[in-house]
Formats: structure tokens, sequence, C-alpha cells
């Protein structure tokens, strides 16, 4: 286990370098001038141009990217040219909002797609695995904007139930928890179901009800933990889609966390804080995945002696 574990944490370096590299580039091709960005509109040519030698923004991409490395692997992720703070004491700051709002989406999903999706299978053909497929494919096509926007008109502008924007206690993570979670609920839900159908007609669940085991205890102890692994999958790779894909709800509800912060920089141009939390989402999404691959293990023994 311990072999597998360093070889994934191996494994996470060339992603990593792949992702900044692709980042850096696509940031040093857009238009701006962030020595002009930080100086404001007001500053001189000669002011722009002292500034840009000062950084070595006159140094070719590759040079610069490879001194952004070095300094990386020091610890350093650079100083923001919007606020002139170190990028990861920002960074860190709004991590745990980002990761709030993950778990709150996650849970919510987890509690309302597993027992859909197991009745869905259960009472397959039926009104309730026709209405619950429905709502999921509903879920899946409706953009999380969209979805953002309707929430707020109708529990804050319209009823005033839940606030619209900010982080001030429960009541303003229930409305971006529902709008990211909504989604990825009705994907866990899908698989959940296509799972538990191909489980349930498996040789050794007809042999446990004909020994007439209870249905409730051939669903519960002998059908859903071998339907588990690739909702699992589905659950693990969702949590990290979702560090990664709360950009747009962090925006539409002005959450402080990583995502909103990731928009503004992409705004100002802020290479470093853009490099940043590109970097902390991708270390998220790595760390979630390997979490979901030692699970595997406990859900599945034969899977287990894989890990070599």
């Amino acid at each position: 286990m311990w072999k597998f574990i360093v070889k994934r944490l191996i494994a996470m370096v060339p992603v990593l370098l792949g992702v900044t590299l692709i980042i850096y580039l696509i940031m040093n091709m857009a238009p701006g001038d962030p020595a002009k960005v930080i100086l404001g509109e007001q500053a001189t040519p000669e002011q722009i141009a002292a500034l840009r030698e000062e950084m070595h923004l006159n140094d070719p991409v590759l040079i610069q990217y490879a001194r952004y490395i070095l300094n990386l692997l020091r610890g350093d992720m650079g100083t923001s040219y919007n606020s002139g703070l170190n990028c990861a004491t920002e960074i860190f700051a709004r991590f745990p909002n980002t990761l709030r709002l993950t778990v709150t989406a996650v849970s919510l999903s987890i509690i309302l797609a597993l027992p859909i999706g197991i009745l869905a299978a259960v009472h397959q053909n039926s009104v309730f695995d026709g209405v619950s497929m429905f709502v999921a494919l509903l879920g899946l096509s409706m953009p999380v904007f969209w979805l953002g926007m309707l929430l707020i008109l109708l529990f804050s502008l319209r009823l005033g139930w839940l606030p619209s924007s900010g982080s001030e206690g429960f009541k303003s993570l229930v409305l971006p928890g529902v709008t990211l979670g909504f989604q990825h609920m009705a994907a866990i839900a899908r698989v959940t179901r296509s799972s538990m159908l191909e489980v349930i007609r498996a040789d050794y669940i007809r042999t446990a009800r004909a020994k007439g085991v209870s249905e409730n205890k051939v669903i519960t102890k002998h059908a859903l933990k071998n339907a588990l692994i690739p909702t699992v999958t589905v659950i693990g790779i969702q949590f990290g889609g979702m560090l990664g894909g709360s950009v747009m709800t962090e925006s539409v509800f002005a959450w402080p966390g990583i995502g909103r912060l990731m928009v503004q920089s992409i705004n100002k141009r802020d290479i470093p804080m853009v490099l940043g939390c590109v970097i902390m989402f991708s270390v998220s999404f790595s760390i979630v995945n390997l979490i979901v691959d030692i699970l595997y293990g406990f859900i599945d023994p034969r899977i287990k002696s894989q890990y070599k």
C-alpha cells in the first residue's frame, strides 16, 4: 500500500508541471501587461519599462517559467501583482471556504443520490424510477450558473428566505451548496442505479433470495457493497471536480473561495495568483483520486491485493 501511495505521489509531479506550464503560456499570451496592472493606468512608459526589467518580464517565457518552478520548489508561490501579498497566504486563507462549500455540496449529493439510485434500481420501471431519472437528466443538463441565478431569484429576491451572496453563517451556504451539488447529485444517482441494476441480477443475489434472506438484507448487505465501487469512483471524481468547478458557483454567489479568487486574478492578469490557484486545485484533485483508490481496497479486498 505504501509503495502504491508513493508511486502515485511521484506521478503527481509531471502532472503539476504540465498543468502549470500550459497555464503559464496561456496567461503570457493573453493581452495586457502585468507591470501596467501593478502600477495603474497613470504610470508612464518609463516606469512600466523599469518595472518590467525589475520583475524579469522581458526574459523569454520559458526562462520565466523555470524561475517560477525553482521558487516554487523552495516553497515560494510568488507575490500577487494585484495585492502585493504572498500568493500562498491568500490562497490558504480562502481554501477553507472552498472546502466548506465543496464538502456541503458533496454531502447533499450523497445523502440524496444514494437512496434515490438504490430505490430506482429496486423499483425499476416504476413511476419513482421514471421521475427520479428524469430529474437526474435535468440536473445533468442544467448549467450551474443558470440554476444559481434561478435560486437567487426565488429564495432571495422573491421569498427573502436566504442571502444571495457572502459567507455569513449557515444560511449563506445553502444556495451555493445546493447549486454546486445538484448536478453532481444527478450523476451519482444515475451511476448508483446502473450499478445496482447490474448487481441485483447476479447469480449470488438470486441465491441469497432463494435461501430466504430478507430483501432488505439482500440489498444492503449483499448488493450495495458490491455496487459501491463505480459509485465511489464517481463521488471521488465529483469531489475533485467540485473543488475546481466551484469557480462558477463562487462567482455567482460572491463566495470568498479560491474559485472566485482565480476569476478575479485572471481578469487582472495576476499570473502568480492564477498559477497558485491552479496548483492548489490540481494537488487537491490528485489527493482525492489517491484516497478513492485506497478506498477501493477496503470495499473490495481483491483490489487491495493489486497494490504493489
